[in-house]
Formats: C-alpha cells, sequence, structure tokens
C-alpha cells in the first residue's frame, strides 16, 4: 500500500501554527508511513525551521504526488501568498488571515480531487480570516461549505474520550433550538461510522441529556423526552448501540472509565470542558460527514506565546496520527 499524502495546512502564519508545524513534521517522516506535505507559503516554512528545526531545510512543490519527505527537508506546496516580512506575529491582521484561509481552499481542493488523502490544520483565527473577508465560524464551517456538506459534525478524539457535537459555535439559546430528533440521530449516525472507519467493530454510543440529570422526567425541561429520547430509539431500530438521553456529569465519567466509545453532546461547552479537562495536549478535532478525511489541533492561534519558540507540537503530533489512521483504513 502506498504511503498516505497528508496535507497540513500552516494556519495563520501570525500565530503558533509554523512552530508546531515544523516541530511536528520530523517525527512522521522518522515514523515513514505517510508523505506529510504542507500547504502555505515555503518562505514562512523555513524561517520556522530555521528557528525551530535546526538543519531541516524546505523543498517547494507544485503537485502533492511529487512529495517524497526525507530526514531533513519538509516538503511545502508552495503558495507564495505570504511574505514573511509582512507577518505581524500575535496580531490579528487581514494579511495572514487571507493567508490561513487559501491554504484551507487549496488542501481542500487536493483532498476532494483525490491528490491528498487528508488534510490536518493547524490554527487559523476567527477574526483575521474575517477582516479578509470570509465570514465563517471558522475551520468546520468553512470546510462544510467548500465541501457543499450540509450535514457535518465536530467530533474532539483522544486515548481516552471522544465527543461528538449536534452543535458548536452558537450561542445557548440556538443551541437549545437546534436539539431536534433529527439531528440528534444525524449525529449518532455520523458518529457511529466515525468508530466503525477507526476500526471499532460494535461502537458504543452514549447520548448526553441537554437539561440537567438528562431532565428528570421533564422536571427540568421537556426536550430530553421529546428529541433526545426519541432519537436513540430511532438509532436503536438501525441496530446502533445508542443509549441515553444520560445525565452529562456522570456519563462522562463512565466514558473516562470505558462504558463509551463516544458521547454525543447537545451544546458546543458539554462537550468542549471535560475534552479540555481530561485530553488538553491530546485532544484532536475532526469534522465528520465531510466527503474528505480533516482533523485539526483542538487549540488556537496562541498569540500570547507566538514566536517565542514554546508553543508544545504534542497537539499537532496527534492530529497527525489520527488522519493517518483514517486515511490507512479509508477503503477510497
Amino acid at each position: 500500500m502506498p504511503r498516505p499524502i497528508i496535507g497540513i495546512t500552516l494556519g495563520d502564519p501570525a500565530g503558533v501554527g509554523p512552530e508546531v508545524t515544523v516541530k511536528a513534521i520530523p517525527d512522521e517522516i522518522a515514523i515513514g508511513r505517510s508523505r506529510p506535505i504542507v500547504f502555505g507559503d515555503a518562505r514562512v516554512v523555513q524561517d520556522a525551521a530555521n528557528r525551530w528545526a535546526k538543519g531541516w531545510t524546505v523543498r517547494a512543490l507544485e503537485d502533492p504526488a511529487d512529495a517524497a519527505p526525507e530526514q531533513g527537508r519538509i516538503d511545502v506546496l508552495d503558495l507564495k501568498n505570504c511574505d514573511p516580512a509582512k507577518v505581524k506575529v500575535s496580531k490579528v491582521d487581514a494579511y495572514t488571515g487571507e493567508a490561513a484561509f487559501q491554504a484551507v481552499v487549496q488542501a481542500t481542493e487536493m483532498a476532494k480531487a483525490g491528490r491528498i488523502a487528508a488534510i490536518v490544520t493547524a490554527p487559523l483565527n476567527k477574526e483575521a480570516m474575517h477582516l479578509a473577508g470570509h465570514k465563517f465560524d471558522g475551520h468546520t464551517g468553512l470546510l462544510g461549505h467548500l465541501c457543499g456538506t450540509k450535514n457535518y459534525f465536530m467530533l474532539l478524539g483522544s486515548p481516552k474520550l471522544r465527543a461528538i457535537h449536534v452543535s458548536t459555535h452558537v450561542s445557548v439559546g440556538e443551541a437549545v433550538k437546534r436539539v431536534k430528533r433529527d439531528r440528534v440521530l444525524a449525529t449518532i449516525r455520523a458518529a457511529n461510522d466515525h468508530l466503525k472507519q477507526l476500526g471499532i467493530s460494535e461502537p458504543r454510543i452514549g447520548v448526553c441529556g441537554l437539561n440537567p440529570h438528562a431532565g428528570e422526567n421533564r422536571l427540568f425541561g421537556s426536550e430530553d423526552e421529546d428529541e433526545i429520547r426519541p432519537a436513540c430509539a430511532d438509532a436503536a431500530s438501525e441496530g446502533i448501540n445508542a443509549i441515553g438521553p444520560l445525565p452529562a456529569d456522570s456519563a462522562f465519567r463512565q466514558a473516562y472509565e470505558g462504558k463509551w466509545d463516544v458521547m454525543v453532546v447537545m451544546y458546543h461547552d458539554q462537550g468542549h470542558v471535560p475534552m479540555k479537562l481530561i485530553a488538553f495536549d491530546e485532544g484532536v478535532n475532526v469534522t465528520v460527514g465531510l466527503p474528505i478525511i480533516r482533523t485539526s489541533v483542538d487549540h488556537g492561534t496562541a498569540f500570547d506565546i507566538a514566536g517565542q519558540g514554546i508553543a508544545n507540537p504534542v497537539n499537532m503530533k496527534a492530529a497527525i496520527d489520527y488522519a493517518y489512521r483514517l486515511a490507512a483504513s479509508d477503503p477510497g
């Protein structure tokens, strides 16, 4: 089997994306299982390598098929779109927001065309992207738009805990409105398919309730009984092992102890808080439901430490590892 090509988008050059990328790639090249290639400006990558990957050089490519990584060399699909002299480190700026946006666009097009096996994204800055004229809620919404996909889901994965979200970057009021039977069922199905792709033949899916104590038989709200429980019953009728609604506070403890392979959560913080508590360094952001494979670091641009050489690449390494596992098991 040929080694899959994994495209790594550089993220916002004013943040820690270039640093964690050049720190993580040498380990992946040493393993020898994939062909990583960076999507971004080769000058930015070389500047980062000079500072944080001593002895490593950059080779600019025009075609990802030419990727042939070797010790001491990082392959870059050179977009020629970001002069390092114009990068304002740690600052929100439309210039670097546009560069980050274009890297995602180019990598997505390559993935859709089957020219790369997966995408791993370094962090972009939403405000900078908005200043550049691209009004998306982040990577997930942007990728859904680029792929023409309406039903896509954010999943956070780690060695001991996973959570997939019914809704993400919306207000709490809007999140409550989105807890509907069809959407919850679609999220359960997506979770089941994703776990099977990871090699889990009989996924065990815990479904969180929306309200405290999963509503406690309508004492604290009706959404759990009217929307979530019927969705779980629908999933069971399809042969999916999904149990809920469960009180989220105790269900996450059960998941951590191994009872559930994934938790379906109803809104952003219900999933993000436990995941970032348990797996802040190892957590990986996965967009489930797209026609392409996409993983990401589960941290932001970290402008407060950008350019200082102290950014930890462990999250980027985990994202690359997760992307490889999905690509290696993808029958397509």
